[in-house]
């Protein structure tokens, strides 16, 4: 018998059991007509069983009207083989609407009743299983049933695997009334979740251990030069199967994600799993999301716009609050996320929520990120300047809660201010963000300014960026008054300004004079604090080692020639006295050795200080000529005005205070070498 079945045939919409005896019962599923044997259905289902027993209860009809109402039914069948022609008394007919997984389920619980072994999947045991079920091929009316066999599968091969628990969850979907019942949908749902808690987030949600046992099966593997080609080979692959992981998840329908999301949560399981699982869903069913990839949604249809909002919704509300480990990636995708929820619509509370999580991690955004275009026809401007200084405003809000709880340690200025890492980052990235915007004509110099002045002093080391944005922005703006030149020009502090900046913002005809006067006068400061700091330099630097060797060398010989000199002209009869004293002699010749020596060294260094304060003058010098170009002669240029303004005088000598001391210096030296 088991033999003889394992050769069905199809003719139309008619499945046949060749097994050589006719068939005695037809049962229809769906469109298809199963033409098959009472026995070995009644030995397996209790259900068909109870069916046939019915129908063969209800046989009161003549025989002739039986055979009459047979043949009519038979209309339309061609080629029927002589061995399948059975007496109309006999044949039973029955039908199964809404049988659970159609006609391919039916087969294949068909061919288990004929004893044909059947290729159990994750994708049809689920299906299989209701199956069983709505026949009653239970263990008690028969050993080795269906239900145990798919039971047994299910336990042993499905709820161990991953990607296995998955396809059986999708596999539940078109029999979910009845899968919910027999608790299929929720153990697959809890093989999932309890399994991605093992994932690696680093490999994108893999588990740990596959990675173990396929780093361990590679290291037997001999390297060729250094290098485990193999672990290589098997890590991409191990890649690969994790792209496959994420595709089976987003296969599923967004009620049955909505239940599994919620079950990840639950078990508090990592957050970038949660995430990236959120992404793959996204990307799959959301056009749009990426800038970098406009390719069209790889889903059989089309979503319609309310369901691309109420899913963007879903993955916006799920979204875990923890920041992820993957900058680039997260940010991108949050920002593609807001884009989309703008075109969409969607509702205040979703865009108020995601422009908080974004905010919470502002620092790894891009300025590209930032770049949001305006959607809506009450904006004016090309980029959406307001959905960016509400992001600031969370970025802020959040840093600060942060510094007063402790949680993380910044680092302090000399004005005992916090200075962060992530707000230095976030700074910079707001100055590109204004450079960007600024070129707009429709940028209001109001909206210019509150987003400038919304970071704080320690966001910026320096304002060169700053000076950049608002640079571009008079350059685009020519037709604003002085006014509002001022005020632009006053988000930016001139004592932060670099040297190059300063040079450029002096000669910047598009500021307004107020602007190049305080641009000039911190100039000049850091120019009398370069000054100063390079006297005291001088002043501090230790002699020259060697041309006091040199010096040392020529006093000696000196010495000698006089002591020569000296022993000469003693008379012979005091010679043994001089020899006595000629110790307290030459101490005495050393010590005025060491002050000559040390009067030379102060003459030398004497005369450096002096070529360096020259060369200093001539230098200011240029300087104020170059100023002073252009300006009145009454006036003094811009040193004229700087008094005007400010109520300050500068020395044009600034090494003139020196001049006294080196002066009398050279007096005192001269006066006494006549003394000598």
């Amino acid at each position: 018998m088991a033999a003889a079945a394992e050769k069905p045939s199809c003719k139309g919409q008619a499945w046949f059991c060749t097994t050589g005896l006719p068939s005695d019962i037809v049962i229809e599923v769906d469109d298809m007509s199963f033409h098959l044997h009472k026995f070995p259905l009644m030995s397996k289902s209790l259900k068909v069983h109870q069916l046939i027993t019915e129908q063969e209860a209800k046989t009161t009809l003549p025989s002739t009207t039986r055979r009459q109402q047979w043949q009519q039914s038979q209309e339309g069948q061609h080629e029927i083989e002589e061995e399948e022609e059975v007496e109309v008394d006999d044949l039973c007919q029955i039908s199964l609407p809404e049988f659970p997984g159609g006609s391919d389920s039916f087969e294949m619980a068909a061919k288990f009743s004929y004893g044909v072994k059947i290729d159990l999947s994750s994708s049809n045991v689920a299906p299989l299983r209701c199956a069983a079920e709505f026949l009653e091929m239970t263990e008690e009316y028969s050993e080795d049933n269906l239900i145990s066999k798919t039971e047994l599968f299910l336990s042993q091969s499905v709820f161990k695997s991953l990607k296995e628990s998955l396809q059986a969850l999708k596999s539940c979907e078109p029999v979910l009334p009845l899968a919910e019942s027999l608790g299929i949908v929720q153990r697959c749902i809890d093989s999932v979740a309890s399994r991605a808690s093992s994932a690696d987030p680093t490999l994108f949600g893999w588990p740990v251990n596959d990675g173990a046992n396929e780093i361990r099966g590679s290291s037997s593997q001999a390297p060729w030069n250094g290098i485990e080609k193999g672990l290589r080979r098997k890590n991409l692959a191990r890649g690969n199967n994790a792209e496959s992981w994420f595709e089976d998840l987003a296969q599923l329908s967004l009620p049955m994600f909505k239940r599994l999301i919620f079950a990840m949560k639950t078990r508090d399981l990592n957050p970038e799993i949660i995430e990236t699982c959120l992404m793959y869903y996204a990307k799959k069913y959301i056009p749009g999301i990426s800038r970098s990839s406009r390719k069209p949604s790889t889903s059989g249809t089309a979503a319609s716009e309310n369901e691309q909002r109420e899913l963007l919704e879903t993955i916006i509300a799920n979204l875990p609050l923890e920041k992820s480990s993957r900058p680039s990636t997260s940010s991108r995708f949050l920002f593609g996320l807001l884009r989309t929820a703008n075109i969409l619509n969607a509702s205040e509370s979703c865009k108020a929520a995601l422009e908080k999580k974004i905010g919470s991690q502002l620092e790894q955004a891009t300025l590209d990120d930032l770049l949001i275009p305006s959607y809506s026809y009450l904006n004016e401007t090309l980029y959406d300047v307001d959905c960016v200084e509400r992001i600031l405003t969370y970025f802020l809000d959040e840093l600060k809660e942060r510094n007063s709880t402790g949680i993380q340690e910044e680092a302090r200025d000399d004005n005992n201010s916090l200075r962060s890492p992530a707000l230095m980052l976030v700074g910079k990235l707001i100055d590109g963000y204004l450079s960007e915007i600024a070129s707009d004509a429709n940028l209001k110099p109001e909206k210019f300014y509150n987003l400038a002045i919304s970071l704080p002093d320690q966001a910026r080391l320096y304002d060169d960026g700053l000076y950049r944005a608002v640079d571009v922005y008079l350059k685009a703006h020519p037709w604003l008054p002085e006014s509002d030149r001022e005020k632009i020009c006053g988000v930016m502090d001139c004592q932060k300004l670099t040297l190059e900046a300063c040079t450029h913002a002096a000669q910047n005809e598009r500021l307004p004079l107020r602007a190049v006067v305080q641009v000039l006068f911190f100039e000049q400061l850091q120019l009398r604090h370069a000054i100063a700091g390079t006297l005291l330099a001088a002043e501090t630097a230790p002699t020259d080692p060697g041309r006091l060797s040199v010096m040392r060398r020529e006093e000696e010989d000196e010495e000698e020639e006089e002591e020569r000199g000296e022993e000469e002209e003693v008379p012979a009869s005091r010679a043994e006295e001089g020899n006595n004293n000629n110790g307290t002699w030459r101490a005495a010749v050393r010590e005025n050795q060491v002050l000559r020596l040390d009067m030379d060294s102060m003459r030398t260094r004497v005369h450096q200080l002096e070529r360096e304060c020259s060369t200093m003058r001539k230098v200011i010098e240029k300087i104020e000529k170059g100023d002073t170009r252009g300006g009145d002669g009454g006036g003094g240029g811009w040193r004229g005005s700087l008094n005007r303004r400010f109520g300050c005088k500068f020395k044009t000598q600034v090494c003139d205070s020196h001049e006294p001391t080196v002066v009398e210096a050279r007096r005192g030296r001269q006066h006494h070498h006549q003394h000598q």
